[in-house]
């Protein structure tokens, strides 16, 4: 799930301190920045604040209003780069790109309210500007380092259908009953795997299968006309 851009406001020490972390899942403090403004979206710049890096998100806190406070996970961090061209903005920034939640029932983007409250869930976009830009080298070193820690979940869906199991035909065992319910048990040997994929219909497995009782019944029968000549000699 997507949680995007959101409030914070849990500071320590009556509301007026650092943020309150989640220590107890292991979250850890890895950079604190003083004199950083912060830009949503198009919006223009707010006033400076302290930008708290931490191993699982971005904190960003009003250092006027002490009630103020953006946060964002790094899962919901799609790019981050450093910005020095005046052409694409007006200072030198650490630029993010931020997911949002997709919404097919609503085709309006803006990321305003129909009351002209900001909607913090539908920002995209953040720009953290550092009153001293020769911090932005350093700001993206730990960006990278805690974007690392916190890599991008595999979706079960996804794992389950990138399995694509091959057996060859020394693996496929026929066992007994198989007739009676119609399976096939499968040797748990790793070797030799060449074959197709389980659950592939009308594919090379079962002739395979075949060939192999076809082959037993033609030695069975090579032994009888064997022998048979025995005795008639």
């Amino acid at each position: 799930m997507v949680v995007g851009l959101r409030e914070f406001a849990h500071r320590t020490g009556n509301g007026s301190g650092t943020p309150v972390l989640d220590e107890s899942n292991g979250e850890e403090l890895m950079r604190v920045q003083p004199s950083v403004a912060v830009a949503l979206g198009n919006r223009s710049l707010e006033s400076p604040g302290t930008l708290y890096i931490t191993s699982r998100k971005l904190i960003w806190l009003s250092d006027v209003d002490m009630a103020k406070g953006y946060a964002v996970d790094f899962l919901s961090i799609s790019l981050h780069a450093v910005s020095r061209d005046p052409e694409a903005y007006s200072s030198p920034c650490i630029y993010t790109q931020i997911e949002v939640e997709d919404d097919e029932d609503e085709e309006d983007e803006s990321d305003t309210q129909s009351t002209g409250a900001l909607d913090l869930s539908k920002i995209r976009e953040m720009r953290l500007v550092p009153s001293d830009s020769t911090h932005l080298d350093t700001l993206f070193d730990v960006f990278c380092e805690c974007a690392e820690l916190n890599p991008e979940p595999i979706e079960q869906e996804e794992e389950e259908g990138e399995h694509n199991w091959v057996f060859s035909a020394d693996q496929m065992v026929v066992g007994g009953g198989a007739e009676e319910d119609g399976e096939w048990p499968i040797s748990q040997s790793p070797t030799s795997v060449i074959g197709l994929s389980i659950g592939d219909e009308g594919g090379l497995a079962q002739p395979m299968l075949e060939l192999q009782i076809n082959d037993q019944r033609f030695d069975d029968a090579e032994e009888m006309v064997h022998e048979s000549e025995t005795k008639d000699h």
